[in-house]
């Protein structure tokens, strides 16, 4: 716009100057104007576009400016986004050092592991096998025990009767040929059996339902006339915490349930009807006491064996755990200490007694021995599986 003025104050004083130097060049003079007016359309047309560009060039540059200082904050944006990719890239790199000493770390404890793992599994799998094979041994020596047990009830009752001067009979002698027990013994006319039971296998789940139908079978022998009524199934005495019964009435005649220990204080108890005449001249309360010391005998025996066991067990089960309990060093002491030791329990002589009266004096002494060092009375709480034996 400024240019504009500029240019028309110029054409103004030229035309101005041509006036004034000759009026004679009136019509050279119109003549200029009218081309000096279309130069200066032209130039006003030039200026125009010159504005137009000019403003077209101040929006660019405008633009310009702000892609410049978009570029700015761009470029800065970059740097922060460098610096934070710098900054995550050195984190990865530390994270990445620390799981490899981590995996590293954790490799490690895992083979140690999987070795005390294995050492684990090794050692279970040698406890198992020395648990099987004490088993099996225990099973082995059951078995022996069951296949001599006829063998050996029946020495065992020939030389109680041969200690108390009784009649044994034998099954070839037995009187009546179809029905043959494994023992029998006479005393006052009369045939008193001893049959002989043991485990058909290892598993004694089912050993009291075969005692249980022995009793039946006994009916064969209860039915003869001089056969005595009380029959006794003589059964081994590991066995003995598998039966939860003892005594059977069968109606016409009853069964026992007893083990090699129960024999002799039985026998003896029966052995003391010789000592009358006739049995008919006994009254009913002094065969009632008959019957009362032998129920005694047979419930005091079960009763001896059955805590002889229970601690038998206990012992085994505490010398077990020593073997794998204590130290090293200290088993070896023990072990030492164990082979040096002796006992002497007292030998039993055939011709010396054991008196009756020397126990109750023994017993007597002891009781006063606790007194004098006033050593507390022990409460023993132990359970059995049958506490009611009658």
């Amino acid at each position: 716009m400024e240019i504009g003025l500029l240019a028309l104050l110029i054409i103004i004083a030229l035309a101005t100057y041509f006036k004034k130097s000759s009026k004679s060049d009136d019509i050279d003079y119109s003549k200029k104007i009218l081309e000096l007016e279309k130069s200066v359309a032209t130039k006003e047309e030039i200026i125009n576009q010159i504005q137009k560009s000019k403003e077209i060039l101040n929006a660019k540059m405008t633009s310009f400016e702000q892609l410049k200082n978009e570029k700015t904050q761009a470029e800065v944006r970059l740097q922060a986004i460098e610096q934070g990719y710098n900054a995550l890239k050195t984190k990865l790199t530390t994270l990445e050092s620390k799981e490899e000493n981590r995996i590293e770390s954790l490799r490690k404890s895992l083979d140690k592991s999987n070795a005390l793992q294995e050492s684990l599994e090794k050692e279970k799998e040698r406890i198992n096998d020395e648990r099987v094979a004490e088993k099996l041994s225990y099973f082995e020596k059951m078995k022996k025990k069951w296949s001599n047990h006829e063998k050996d009830i029946e020495n065992h009752i020939q030389f109680i009767c041969k200690n108390h001067i009784l009649e044994y009979i034998s099954q070839e002698n037995f009187p009546y040929p179809r029905n043959k027990p494994d023992n029998t013994i006479k005393i006052s006319e009369q045939y008193i059996i001893f049959d002989a039971k043991s485990p058909l296998s290892d598993d004694l789940s089912n050993f009291p339902t075969y005692i249980k139908n022995q009793t039946d079978n006994l009916k064969k022998y209860a039915k003869h006339s001089d056969v005595k009524k009380d029959l006794f199934l003589v059964i081994p005495s590991n066995t003995l915490s598998s039966i939860d019964k003892f005594t059977y009435n069968m109606g016409d005649y009853n069964v026992f349930v007893i083990t090699k220990d129960s024999i002799e204080p039985i026998i003896i108890s029966l052995k003391k009807i010789q000592d009358f005449q006739l049995v008919e001249k006994l009254s009913p309360e002094e065969r009632d006491d008959i019957c009362r010391i032998i129920g005694k005998f047979a419930h005091t025996t079960k009763r001896r064996i059955q805590i002889d066991q229970y601690f038998a067990e206990e012992f085994l089960d505490t010398l077990k755990k020593s073997r794998s309990q204590l130290p090293k060093e200290v088993l070896k002491r023990v072990i030492e200490f164990e082979s040096a030791e002796k006992l002497n329990p007292p030998m039993e002589k055939r011709n010396k007694k054991i008196l009756t009266q020397e126990l109750i004096d023994k017993r007597v002494e002891l009781n006063k021995e606790i007194q004098i060092r006033d050593i507390p009375q022990i409460d023993a709480k132990i359970s059995f599986k049958e506490d009611n034996i009658k």
